[in-house]
């Protein structure tokens, strides 16, 4: 079993891990680890959920210089939330090697964060957009950063953002080691790899069947008209403890969420048109399950790490397999069981293949609730014509006792009051006196 002193981390960034109940590294841990150490250019795939972050932070967390006091490193990441969560995870590594780190991103007060960089810290993690907005004001110097990391770039190109990341390259030390980490290689990213990186590692972990074998898959068939009446049977049927749903847009995420709270459920909205503070203060209302749903836009499928997410809902189906799977990542994380429904209408299926083509496998589909209850009133009724024939044939095999039984039922026992004979034997009296009148 290899372990992190085994690949060279430093002890006392072993003892955080242990601290955390990390005992060994995961598949791309193990891979990009010793060669970001060795201070290569790397190109690392793979999927959400396997550990990236570990990956490329420990090993820049040993080589930072703690006594000088200027920037060293620089991690830029395509949304806030994803900045926060690594300079969650940096800040709590870093205190163990004496390392300063400070995340920057849009929506916060900007003189605070010129306050903060005034304290040089050795280690910088923010959005591209709030980063080159310090360095025109001059308030932010990336001179003698050496290492950089493009987390997501995959979703930095897809957002807009590679112009501004190529910008950000021009400004730091000319012998820097780039990490670049993503979950898809389009051809832009690579073209971005040839033109910044020398000699660069390819590391690729193909472990989507790995990251999703924790996840019950289920398809609901539907129309638009019934997604919600679906959503509602799922929540009072499964009864999630945290719940997210993804939606194409910002105004269908709002729609969702007032209709939720219309029904009485406990739902907020996660989407790009909020300030930092609202989205801080919901993403908190969510991780203290104050909120069960929340309904979001993909912004919120990337670096999100929330504990006790038990469903995730593609309210609106995905544009291909590489965002289904980070939506879904969302749950079933650190070993936890989870389950992902996705809602697809009858034009949505050649969409619906091509994921599973992504994902290599068969999505098993669901009917809705009303359906199930339709098929069990229909066993029932079945049930019970069996149950009738088989007691009408039971009456069909019972002999009669005489040919009035047959006629005027079993309850006569064959006798017949006008018989010549009683029971006994004996003839009847007005037939035996009938000569004598």
């Amino acid at each position: 079993m290899t372990t992190f002193q085994a690949l060279g981390i430093a002890q006392p960034l072993c003892d955080v891990l242990r601290a955390h109940g990390i005992q060994e590294p995961t598949p791309i841990q193990a891979q990009a680890i010793p060669e970001v150490r060795a201070g290569h250019d790397c190109i690392a795939q793979a999927q959400t959920g396997t550990g990236k972050t570990l990956a490329f932070l420990l090993p820049i967390l040993e080589k930072i210089k703690p006594q000088a006091a200027v920037a060293q490193a620089l991690i830029v990441t395509p949304t806030r939330e994803l900045a926060i969560q690594i300079a969650k995870v940096a800040k709590t590594a870093g205190a163990a090697v004496d390392v300063d780190a400070l995340v920057i991103y849009g929506g916060q007060d900007i003189e605070r964060q010129k306050q903060k960089l005034r304290r040089h810290p050795q280690l910088i993690i923010g959005t591209p957009g709030r980063l080159l907005d310090h360095i025109r004001r001059g308030t932010i110097d990336l001179a003698q950063v050496n290492k950089v990391v493009l987390d997501e770039a995959d979703e930095m190109l897809r957002l807009g953002f590679i112009e501004d990341v190529e910008a950000l390259l021009q400004q730091v030390a000319a012998d820097r080691q780039l990490l670049l980490f993503s979950a898809t290689m389009p051809e832009r990213i690579r073209a971005l790899a040839a033109q910044f990186m020398r000699a660069p590692v390819n590391i690729k972990v193909e472990s989507p069947q790995v990251t999703l074998e924790a996840i019950e898959q289920v398809i609901v068939d539907t129309t638009e008209e019934a997604k919600l009446d679906r959503l509602c049977e799922l929540i009072n049927r499964d009864n999630p403890y945290l719940m997210m749903v993804f939606c194409h847009t910002k105004q269908r995420a709002h729609q969702v969420t007032m209709a939720l709270a219309a029904r009485g459920y406990l739902a907020d909205e996660l989407h790009g048109d909020l300030t930092q503070v609202q989205r801080a203060l919901v993403l908190k209302r969510f991780r203290s399950a104050q909120l069960q749903i929340l309904c979001a836009t993909d912004i919120a499928a990337r670096g999100l790490d929330i504990e006790g997410v038990t469903h995730v809902v593609n309210y609106d189906i995905p544009h291909d397999a590489e965002s289904y799977i980070h939506r879904i990542g969302r749950t079933g994380r650190a070993g936890q069981a989870g389950k992902a429904v996705t809602f697809v209408n009858a034009r949505q299926y050649d969409l619906l293949r091509r994921i599973e083509a992504g994902i290599k496998s068969r999505i098993r589909k669901a009917h809705a609730e009303r359906h199930a209850q339709h098929v069990a009133k229909q066993e029932k009724i079945l049930r019970e014509l069996r149950a009738k024939e088989q007691e009408h044939k039971q009456k069909k095999k019972q002999k009669p006792l005489s040919k009035y039984a047959n006629r005027k039922g079993a309850a006569h026992k064959g006798r017949n009051s006008r018989s010549r004979r009683h029971g006994n034997g004996q003839i009847h009296k007005s037939r035996t006196n009938r000569g004598k009148h």
